[in-house]
């Protein structure tokens, strides 16, 4: 190796330091100093003094309107996610009174028939877009499928953060991906998914959170659904924190989306109370706060009218 060789191998090495240095700077604002333990031993204490006081009908009614209606199968055809579409565009006729889901989420291969097939007023087109799941490809394949998908009328972009990169430490390329991607978005909101499920621990739940906000994110949700263990209460908890401590350092509002594991009401309930005790009232809209499941639709149907609904 030759001196030019060396002096330019050390200027990588320093550009590297110094990129780490800035994203050690900007997460030294925040409290990750967490346990697993307290972070569960909080989420208990809510759970067991707060949650049963929101186990009401307006509550349903109001995650009835948050939740991201989806459909992520490989198997999906244009004849099935037309027909999901079809049943959100009668719902009003069929169950009058009740809110409309906020979203339909698809696969982007699907936002032009979502976005010229859907007619009620108010709801959004999400596609999940860069790679879903794994985010395992270049980052033009990346930008290219993004701008695609707004193309063809999606209206809020759903990407997963480049987990390997975020555990090996390259907070650099992670930061560095979320931002050109954001950048192609440019008024469409993104919601990055953590995967937090495969981050280990609390406090990489929580670096994870503020890198993401800190890159450009618009929403942090928690999971694809596609990996043994999606969302849980512990992780809500953490992301709400992450959200509130960004809010209080920027003025910039963040959104929630806990998504994947979502199997009952009391599930829904339980991340509602966590947002309402961490975040407060302000982040109980449904342009804040969404859920990312399917199946919890026709369960907070059926509690709603008192009798079992299959409709979705």
């Amino acid at each position: 190796m030759n001196n030019n060789d060396l002096e330019s191998l050390n200027g990588t090495q320093t550009d590297k330091a110094a990129a780490m240095d800035k994203y050690q700077q900007a997460l030294s604002k925040y409290n990750c100093n967490i346990s697993d333990a307290d972070v569960a031993e909080a989420v208990r204490k809510i759970i067991t003094e707060k949650v049963l006081e929101n186990d009401t009908e307006a509550v349903k009614r109001f995650l009835l309107g948050s939740v991201e209606l989806t459909s992520l199968h490989t198997t999906d055809t244009d004849e099935e996610i037309l027909a999901m579409v079809e049943k959100v565009n009668r719902f009003a006729d069929k169950y009058p009174g009740l809110p409309h889901v906020a979203t339909i989420c698809t696969y982007p291969i699907f936002a032009k028939l979502v976005s010229q097939s859907l007619e009620v007023d108010g709801m959004e087109v999400t596609t999940v877009c860069a790679s879903f799941p794994a985010s395992q490809t270049f980052i033009e394949v990346k930008v290219a499928e993004t701008a695609l998908a707004i193309a063809d009328g999606s209206t809020e972009v759903d990407i997963v953060m480049p987990v390997g990169r975020f555990l090996s430490g390259d907070y650099e390329a992670v930061a560095d991906e979320i931002g050109e991607i954001k950048d192609t978005c440019g008024e469409t909101p993104l919601k990055v998914i953590l995967e937090t499920g495969c981050l280990g621990s609390m406090a990489q739940v929580k670096r994870a959170a503020i890198l993401a906000m800190y890159s450009g994110a618009d929403y942090i949700k928690t999971s694809t659904g596609k990996e043994k263990l999606s969302a849980t209460p512990e992780s809500v908890y953490v992301m709400c924190q992450a959200i509130r401590e960004y809010y209080d350092q920027t003025g910039i509002q963040i959104g929630l989306k806990p998504a994947g594991g979502i199997n009952t009401v009391m599930d829904a309930v339980t991340y509602y109370t966590i947002v309402k005790e961490v975040l407060g009232e302000k982040w109980l809209t449904n342009k804040w706060f969404r859920l990312g499941t399917s199946r919890l639709t026709n369960l907070l149907i059926s509690e709603l009218v008192g009798q079992e609904v299959k409709y979705f």
